[in-house]
């Protein structure tokens, strides 16, 4: 498995709090000792910076550091990034610059600006926490952009036509944040998705799940078995390996 989505939260490195929210710590670790009680077969995954950890990058470069080979980074820029910096990242393992929608204001200009800036630098894509009832309200920003993800699976049911037309274009989507979603029927979104582009989806745990309802469990792992059939193995590792050209 490739674990696209994981949260490493280190003690070692400050936090900034968002609408108050500090979220208790969740180490390497404590990721490996989740993923053994789960009984799942981890072999690289992709190190997601979340909204309370601002654009400090010293964590994450830390963790992938430690994490080794097979692990890639997806981070927040600060809007006063070098060109230089970009490129240490890059070096360091980053390969991806997150835009999150629903936890803070975000100035659309400087968001296309900084998407297509690290993507002519380094090859990054751009990844979205975002409703996907609000994708079309970005298709202004979507048209300029060469790559793009959407973080699990849309958030909505009411979005997935929205999300259906953006991977027909060929967004990849994360297949996680089950119980973080407002989705009806996860299994169905899934085949919709897997239908339209089987190179799309994308396996993660988002652990350790901060502020879901409630975080990965097994039945998750099933429920997108049953959706995806013989291109289950694509889904828990080659797809996203490919996407982050590991």
């Amino acid at each position: 498995m490739f674990d696209a989505h994981v949260h490493i939260i280190d003690p070692r490195f400050p936090l900034v709090a968002n609408h108050g929210y500090l979220p208790e710590p969740f180490t390497i670790a404590d990721y490996r000792d989740r993923v053994a009680e789960l009984g799942l077969s981890v072999h690289g995954g992709a190190v997601v910076t979340a909204s309370y950890q601002g654009t400090g990058q010293d964590y994450l470069v830390t963790a992938l550091r430690e994490l080794g080979p097979g692990w890639v980074g997806v981070t927040q820029l600060d809007p006063d990034v070098t060109d230089e910096d970009i490129v240490a990242l890059d070096q360091a393992g980053v390969r991806a610059v997150r835009f999150n929608l629903r936890r803070s204001a975000t100035d659309m200009k400087l968001l296309t600006t900084q998407a297509l800036r690290a993507y002519e630098l380094v090859g990054w894509h751009a990844e979205f926490y975002v409703d996907a009832s609000l994708l079309l309200s970005l298709e202004p920003v979507f048209k300029k952009l060469p790559a793009v993800s959407i973080d699990h699976l849309g958030m909505s049911t009411r979005g997935l036509p929205y999300l259906l037309n953006l991977v027909d274009r060929g967004a990849r989507v994360k297949a996680t944040g089950f119980g973080r979603a407002t989705i009806d029927d996860v299994g169905d979104a899934l085949r919709r998705i897997h239908a339209v582009n089987p190179t799309a989806l994308m396996f993660g745990t988002d652990l350790p799940g901060t502020r879901a309802r409630r975080a990965f469990e097994l039945t998750d792992l099933e429920t997108i078995t049953d959706a995806v059939g013989d291109d289950l193995a694509a889904v828990l590792g080659g797809n996203a390996r490919s996407f982050y050209r590991i």
